[in-house]
């Protein structure tokens, strides 16, 4: 293990990867709700749709992509402990930079809906390559800082993006060209392939045998671990993609269209406090515990999520206050992943159980995304009435923490 004090650069090199690698990753979820609603408005003009057609189909195309990011982090995470989370990661950003490029092309709601599909195999794979490559070169004492730096990474993302709303209006006329921006991150395979160390625990578990991680992450020994891990994240990400990946929409329903950077502001906002959330998410789970940790933020969501859709009626000051907040506490969960997943499975197996866990959560956050486009419609094009019954979901995670195990100061299993 190196000395904390004199940290390798090896070491240095696998954490910027693995920022970049979700950073971009974030970039690339955070342009779906910029562009959705001029996107689908644009297709969907000849046929005279409005917001009743546009939240169905953001629920299909976001369910689309979530399956996708679920299909990834198993195929990707099974990919990296066989032959390496090196390569493995640099052909998932590959992936999914190249197929959100494409979106630039999509005339139809499906195609967007296809492309996303394709482009969320390389965003669920990404994550687990990157957290199991850091947690594995780093010392242990640095992983609850590591966690929230790698969870904000998707969220500096999601805010460059943002930005790039604010000064680039997106509009109907001109989306594609958002899209097109998402194929940049595909330059970064190549400092990957040819800087960033393999993790030398991965390759001392690789000279020990063939692993079958697939196959035991679901044995008697891990099932029960492995289902608690898929019910966390699903929490979590239903409450995101199933409300809070919505903000920007309602934002622009809220001012009626006429405040084009009404959407952006609310991402930046929402994405700021995502950062800050996610790196204190880490730190949070380090200081107290990992299980406390978890029930506050479950608690916390529930209040301000609730003050969100049932206290707010319209864009201003106050609704972006609580916006940020919002979003630093909805995301907090995504420092506490990288920090708690690694530790629950053994390194044979971790890339597997960890791209497992949490991109099967994206499953049921498909569910929530589609239900949530179900209530938009039925509530008559209403986010927020949507939103108050989607993030309902926290009570779930109160209760679940308790059967899991607390793994602050023990090491990560070998």
């Amino acid at each position: 293990m190196a000395n904390p004090k004199s940290v390798a650069s090896g070491q240095w090199l696998v954490l910027v990867a693995a920022f970049l690698g979700w950073m971009f990753d974030g970039l690339e979820m955070g342009i779906f709700p910029l562009v959705a609603r001029p996107a689908l408005l644009d297709m969907m003009q000849a046929a005279g749709g409005g917001d009743q057609f546009v939240g169905p189909w953001m629920g299909r195309i976001t369910a689309l992509f979530l399956v996708g990011a679920a299909c990834g982090g198993l195929t990707f995470g099974w990919l990296g402990d066989r032959v390496g989370r090196v390569r493995s990661m640099a052909l998932s950003i590959l992936t999914y930079s190249i197929f959100t490029g494409l979106c630039y092309f999509a005339r139809e709601p499906w195609h967007l809906g296809l492309l996303r599909f394709i482009a969320a195999f390389g965003m669920g794979g990404e994550w687990s390559l990157g957290v199991a490559l850091v947690m594995e070169s780093w010392p242990r004492e640095k992983r609850p800082l590591l966690a929230g730096v790698i969870g904000a990474a998707a969220n500096v993302g999601f805010v460059l993006i943002a930005v790039l709303g604010v000064s680039f209006k997106v509009t109907q006329t001109s989306w594609r060209w958002v899209m097109l921006a998402g194929a940049v991150p595909a330059l970064l395979t190549f400092f990957i392939q040819l800087f960033v160390p393999e993790s030398e625990r991965w390759k001392e578990s690789a000279r020990q045998g063939t692993a079958h991680p697939v196959k035991e992450i679901f044995s008697a020994d891990l099932l029960k671990t492995t289902l608690l891990a898929i019910s966390f994240a699903s929490i979590a990400l239903i409450g995101t993609w199933g409300s809070v990946q919505w903000l920007p929409l309602w934002a622009d329903q809220l001012t009626g269209g006429t405040m084009p950077h009404a959407k952006a502001n609310t991402q930046i906002l929402s994405g700021l406090g995502a950062v800050t959330g996610c790196l204190l998410g880490g730190v949070f789970g380090g200081g107290i515990g990992r299980r406390p940790a978890f029930f506050s933020l479950c608690l916390l969501s529930l209040f301000f999520c609730g003050f969100l859709f049932r206290g707010i009626d319209q864009y201003g000051t106050l609704f972006l206050l609580i916006v940020f907040l919002v979003g630093g506490v909805t995301a907090a969960f995504y420092g506490w992943f990288p920090l708690y997943l690694p530790e629950l499975f053994p390194t044979r197996v971790r890339a597997t159980g960890q791209g497992v866990s949490y991109n099967s959560g994206r499953i049921l956050a498909a569910v929530g995304a589609l239900a949530q486009g179900q209530l938009v419609s039925f509530y008559g094009g209403s986010y927020a009435k949507a939103g108050s019954v989607i993030t309902l979901i926290y009570l779930f995670g109160l209760v679940l923490i308790w059967f899991a195990p607390e793994t602050r100061d023990k090491p990560l299993p070998e």
